[in-house]
């Protein structure tokens, strides 16, 4: 069967050192710090403003509270898909570390999988269950995402919504959910070259991820579920703090359709997230200044607690890797007694 090979040298400088980490954080800290600075002296956003110089300290705070209950939820889902047998602090350091990564290096969210990948290839999981289970986690947080645009979608529509901006992305997003459901058959077919040894790891790792959601794992499930939501809910918790919440379909739909501007390589997606989740929503009837004021209070939260909590297991990730068990013992014993 086809596998990916992940290669060390590619994978080490995923991993900084300790004055390449501080470097990440200060550049993060230098781009937050600049947009902070925009929005207190530039003229034209007294708007946003006010907004946040009157927004609620105890919607600020669950906010907060709900970004770290999303980053759980992705450690949570990394431990289910990837092995349920796995430690929890392994699961932790590693599932945070790729989330930091995500933050700290312009990869469009590939970096964090890619050093995850690599930690866990360190403890011991065979190649082929790596490029299988990557695929398959990547397949099953995303698809909440798009399974979230029908759903909202469909509900605005149903309700009197723009067909072009609400059932649009819906029928979109159905698209995608098929072609996706569709591609194992297709790379089932024999295909030579490295095309044919993409869609088949590929098509493997979609097969894992529909046999893992039917296994109804509520490790996965609630992980997965979990991850989208909460981030979600701290986003609505700080249009909460400004006192304008927007609809629950209207929340949802715009920040599933914002998503993609963090798919710009840029750190943490600094401007192209934002943007696209400012645009969306004015996009759906939210009004500019108060949109601007909850986006810049909710990624305060999104980019600088994964930063922050990140930044510290990659300072402890090679120290964790050195204590860990022998991974591919324990998520395919068999194979393992086979091999000795």
């Amino acid at each position: 069967m086809s596998t990916f090979v992940v290669h060390e040298p590619a994978a080490v400088d995923l991993l900084p050192d300790r004055r390449r980490l501080a470097l990440r954080l200060a550049l993060v800290a230098a781009v937050l710090a600049a947009l902070t600075f925009a929005v207190t002296s530039l003229p034209g956003l007294a708007e946003v403003r006010a907004r946040l110089a009157d927004a609620s300290p105890g919607w600020l705070a669950a906010a907060a509270l709900l970004q770290v209950v999303s980053c759980l939820a992705f450690v949570a889902a990394f431990r289910g898909v990837f092995c349920r047998r796995l430690p929890w602090r392994l699961s932790y350091e590693v599932g945070m570390a790729a989330q930091g990564t995500n933050v700290l290096l312009p990869s469009g969210g590939a970096g964090g999988l890619a050093l995850a990948a690599w930690a866990l290839r360190k403890t011991g999981m065979p190649t082929e269950r790596l490029a299988r289970r990557t695929v398959a986690f990547y397949v099953l947080t995303s698809s909440v995402n798009f399974f979230t645009a029908v759903i909202a979608g469909v509900a605005l529509a149903l309700t009197g919504g723009a067909l072009l901006w609400t059932a649009g992305p819906a029928f979109a997003a159905a698209l995608v959910i098929c072609a996706v459901l569709a591609l194992p058959r297709i790379a089932s077919r024999p295909r030579e070259g490295r095309l044919g040894r993409v869609l088949g790891a590929l098509g493997a790792g979609i097969g894992d991820a529909v046999r893992l959601a039917r296994s109804r794992n509520p490790l996965i499930l609630a992980g997965a579920i979990g991850f989208m939501v909460f981030d979600l809910l701290a986003l609505g918790a700080a249009f909460a703090a400004l006192g304008a919440l927007p609809p629950l379909g209207v929340l949802a739909l715009a920040y599933v359709l914002g998503q993609l501007g963090g798919l710009i390589p840029l750190p943490g997606g600094v401007g192209g997230a934002d943007g696209g989740l400012i645009a969306a929503l004015a996009l759906y009837g939210t009004p500019l200044g108060t949109a601007a004021a909850a986006v810049l209070a909710y990624r305060a939260f999104q980019l600088g607690l994964p930063a922050l909590l990140g930044a510290l297991a990659v300072m402890r990730l090679p120290r964790v890797l050195e204590d860990a068990p022998d991974v591919g013992a324990l998520c395919e014993p068999r194979v393992a007694a086979a091999a000795a």
